[in-house]
């Protein structure tokens, strides 16, 4: 029996703060849905990309290492759906801290499910999977059956986490679906990714505030998406009639160069005299290129992004613009 609410359904969302969360929890409010989010110790706390919606949220204490926290969330709210989006999401620093990262995406995965399944099997599930759990699998562009070679403590946590949801699926007969998210981007993207820092490069160089960007390997291939719309294709996953698995990717592979050749192309500079290659950042070529084949989401699920490659840089540098400007100003 789902929760009463006086809003319509209820959604629970994990990584509320981030991103992903914060286009979701806009969405679902816009469709009329009561949305509570996780947060780590309390409603104090900076809600980060979703500060902006403080007031309109129901905010949940629950930690992905604090199993008990998560139950509890879960038990008390018995949402209508419930999102899970919350992982560490800097590859890197999984080969730093392999067992922490298995436990708070495979093992916060498995609890929330176990949750569901004992508390609110009414719940419908979604869990956000990788693009990276394809790996060194071989095909390019990879579809929801590809073979999986994950290559880093991440990739290998995000699919025993997609693997969970298929196994509660079946054994279960859980509304569960995993997403197999491709890179997608925002201007609410943490300054650290790669695209965020290229656009907040070209804006700062435009203002006269940085000279240079400093970039690994310019040749490297990704697949990137809007963000907003990978949010989107997740809750069209829910609103099926029966729960799959679906690859939500832009299709398309755009080298680092050319996102740093539109980015600057917007402020009227250009990027070959502004980037310096700095070997000490080029990583190790990934053995197949990640791109996603989204063919089924869009038979499906009726899922097409609604912002190009180009509009989606543009967007990025001229929100970063703006952000500088009010910096200036203050």
């Amino acid at each position: 029996m789902a929760a009463e609410t006086e809003g319509g359904r209820c959604a629970l969302i994990t990584g509320i703060t981030g991103q992903d969360g914060s286009f979701l929890a806009e969405l679902l409010l816009e469709q009329g849905y009561r949305v509570a989010g996780l947060v780590r110790r309390s409603s104090a706390e900076t809600l980060g990309a979703a500060e902006h919606l403080r007031g309109q949220l129901e905010l949940v204490r629950g930690e992905l290492l604090d199993g008990d926290s998560l139950r509890r969330a879960v038990e008390r709210l018995r949402p209508d759906e419930l999102y899970h989006l919350a992982s560490p999401s800097f590859v890197p620093e999984s080969w730093q801290r392999p067992a922490q990262t298995l436990a708070a995406i495979a093992g916060s995965t498995a609890t929330l499910l176990e949750a569901v399944r004992d508390r609110s099997d009414h719940t419908r599930v979604f869990v956000a999977s990788s693009g990276a759990i394809f790996g060194a699998g071989g095909e390019s562009p990879q579809r929801e059956d590809s073979r999986c070679r994950p290559q880093t403590p991440y990739a290998t946590a995000k699919l025993a986490a997609h693997q969970l949801v298929g196994q509660f699926r079946t054994r279960h007969g859980l509304f569960a679906a995993a997403g197999i998210l491709y890179n997608h981007e925002s201007e609410r993207r943490p300054e650290w990714f790669v695209s965020r820092k290229i656009t907040r490069a070209a804006a700062a160089i435009k203002a006269g505030v940085a000279d240079e960007l400093a970039l690994g390997d310019l040749e490297a291939v990704r697949d990137w998406s809007f963000a907003g719309d990978i949010v989107h294709g997740a809750w069209l996953m829910l609103q099926q009639p029966r729960a799959e698995d679906f690859v939500l990717a832009s299709g398309t592979s755009h080298k680092v160069a050319e996102l740093a050749e539109i980015a600057f192309e917007r402020v009227g500079l250009d990027a070959r005299d502004h980037i310096r290659v700095d070997p000490s950042l080029v990583r190790s070529a990934e053995p197949t290129p990640l791109i996603g084949d989204p063919s089924r989401a869009r038979e499906r699920l009726g899922w097409s992004p609604a912002l190009s490659f180009e509009q989606l840089i543009r967007r990025m540098v001229d929100a970063d613009l703006r952000s500088l400007a009010g910096r200036q100003l203050a």
